[in-house]
């Protein structure tokens, strides 16, 4: 019911500026998907899993409202190639008996399949959206883009503990921490096995969250750099059509 309360609220504060009555109907569609998405990417890591709250080059770019945050993070969540994520981690999961109890089969992959997109669904919301939004802090990950590798990987680490606030200050990241800290209380000790409902099971969960939200953010600090060697492979090795 709360997350639900969280999820109207938010969504109900950002209301998009009426159209001109005279502007076509293409046109108003145009309008409304640019405004929608403005403030994030259509960006995909490997050109394929979203990367919407990962910007390049950004400057001074204006804060998030409250249901941009709720709309990018729902684009991401339900992104078609999200689905065929979790299948492969439960798949994964599958393969090296991970949770035991789920067993092998349909069904322990159904059940596997489940926990891992419950799990990523949750903590996403949490950490993107409605703790940024109750704590007004900015989600996204804003690319370095410049210095040697070391300081930029530091710079990435350093994201999950400091944050953009809404107004431009810096801050420590509780979107991040407190976010993906109730996400895994809150799965451990509702639809986990009962061999999670502890504390050491949630700190589990806690620091497996943390830790993979780590590893993308350094990921998404190069992307940029391995997208553009791939380009520049992919168009040294065309054939020349002037032979």
């Amino acid at each position: 019911m709360l997350f639900s309360f969280l999820l109207v609220s938010a969504w109900a504060q950002d209301t998009a500026p009426a159209q001109p009555a005279a502007q076509p109907a293409a046109d108003q569609e145009k309008s409304a998907k640019r405004e929608k998405n403005v403030g994030t990417s259509n960006d995909r890591l490997f050109f394929t899993l979203p990367n919407f709250l990962t910007l390049e080059n950004a400057g001074n770019v204006p804060p998030l409202t409250a249901g941009q945050k709720f709309r990018v993070t729902a684009r991401s969540t339900f992104d078609p190639v999200e689905f065929v994520w979790y299948g492969v981690q439960a798949g994964l999961s599958q393969a090296t008996d991970g949770s035991p109890q789920y067993r092998q089969g349909a069904e322990g992959f159904g059940k596997r399949y489940g926990v891992a997109f419950a799990d990523g669904t949750i903590e996403n919301f949490f950490t993107k959206a409605i703790f940024p939004s109750v704590l007004h802090e900015d989600p996204r990950y804003f690319q370095l883009g410049k210095g040697g590798f070391w300081h930029r990987s530091f710079y990435a680490v350093g994201h999950i503990f400091v944050t953009r606030t809404d107004s431009g200050r810096t801050e420590f990241n509780f979107s991040e921490i407190l976010g993906s800290g109730t996400a895994a209380a809150l799965s451990d000790f509702t639809y986990h096995s009962k061999d999670d409902h502890n504390l050491g099971g949630v700190l589990d969960t806690w620091g497996t969250q943390v830790l993979f939200d780590t590893l993308s953010s350094e990921v998404k600090e190069f992307w940029p750099d391995i997208r553009r060697k791939l380009h520049k492979s992919k168009t040294s090795t065309a054939p020349d059509s002037n032979h």
